[in-house]
């Protein structure tokens, strides 16, 4: 999910942890808890770093090895020692490290219900994992813990905070069960509708009733909508064999960085004056009738590779939400 939410869900874990008396009762351990928390709560995405090496670089590490099953135990560990002996709570380290663990444990798990995916599986799989239920943004859960938080900061009385944020959360874990259950129903729906068989990704927009679709068949990709069950048909992409011209795009390093990502791969290329540009995108990420997300690469006429631009062609705001 975005920055933004995955700290508000860490703050939220902090009071959560208010539910154990020890914490509730000790300021510098609840302190400690909070820092724990918001740090752990973003700690998996530090390795945007890798954007100083390039956006190639980025798409390989990201949702990587920080998102991975020994970066589950290890996090806490980096993250609770500082924050212990900073709020001197040494005879409540484990505490300050379980919560560091949830924090983290919550936002991979948040992550692998995104459509962008995330390798969390490492070692054992290097497969990219994506259940497509959560936007990158969910206004409900935002609004929701915006809500709980606020009343916290504002100490309102007669609100016993520890409960609080245990509806809040049970509430949370609701919404996301009713989202996976509506994205069930909505690739049913989409199945059915195409009518032939295929690989279908169904990625969630930010309203509940609306939804964008791929299809690829050994043929072609088909795009399209789902909104309140009725499903459109946007566009249609036909396969092509690979011929020499995007033969010589293979060992690029923006080439070879995009498929260590793509799954739904769609391939063109087209004459230019100078010579040919081939374009790779995943067209999971479609929108208006455009794919902003993949790779271009620069030819010239002996397929010389000139030039080579990786990354997204779309406005923050704008979808597909990932």
């Amino acid at each position: 999910m975005d920055t933004g939410s995955h700290l508000l869900f860490g703050a939220t874990l902090a009071g959560l942890a208010a539910l154990h008396p020890v914490i509730a009762h000790q300021p510098e351990l609840s302190h400690a808890i909070m820092a724990a928390t918001l740090i752990g709560s973003h700690a998996p995405d530090f390795d945007t770093i890798a954007r100083l090496k390039g956006y190639s670089a980025y798409i390989r590490i990201h949702r990587g090895i920080t998102h991975s099953l020994p970066a589950l135990l290890i996090w806490p560990v980096v993250l609770s020692i500082p924050v212990t002996a900073v709020f001197g709570v040494w005879e409540h380290a484990h505490l300050v490290w379980l919560w560091a663990f949830f924090a983290v444990v919550f936002h991979v798990f948040l992550d692998w219900f995104n459509a962008y995916g995330v390798q969390c599986f490492r070692p054992f799989s290097q497969k990219w994992h994506h259940l497509d239920v959560l936007s990158l943004f969910e206004p409900g859960l935002f609004l929701l813990h915006s809500a709980g938080l606020l009343l916290w900061l504002l100490n309102v009385p007669g609100i016993p905070f520890g409960w609080m944020f245990a509806g809040i959360y049970a509430v949370t874990f609701m919404y996301i069960g009713v989202r996976t259950v509506q994205h069930r129903q909505a690739v049913e729906v989409v199945r059915r509708h195409v009518g032939f068989d295929g690989v279908c990704h169904v990625l969630p927009g930010m309203l509940w009733y609306r939804w964008q679709f791929v299809v690829e068949t050994e043929s072609h990709f088909t795009t399209g909508t789902l909104h309140r069950g009725v499903v459109s048909i946007k566009d249609v992409y036909r396969k092509d064999a690979a011929d020499s011209i995007v033969q010589a795009t293979m060992s690029t390093d923006g080439v070879r960085a995009f498929l260590h990502f793509a799954q739904r791969v769609y391939v063109i290329s087209t004459e230019q004056n100078d010579g040919y540009v081939v374009k790779w995108r995943d067209v999971r990420f479609w929108h208006n009738h455009q794919l902003p997300f993949g790779v271009d690469v620069y030819l010239d006429r002996n397929l010389n590779v000139v030039d080579q631009s990786l990354g997204w062609r779309k406005k923050v705001w704008d979808p597909p939400f990932v």
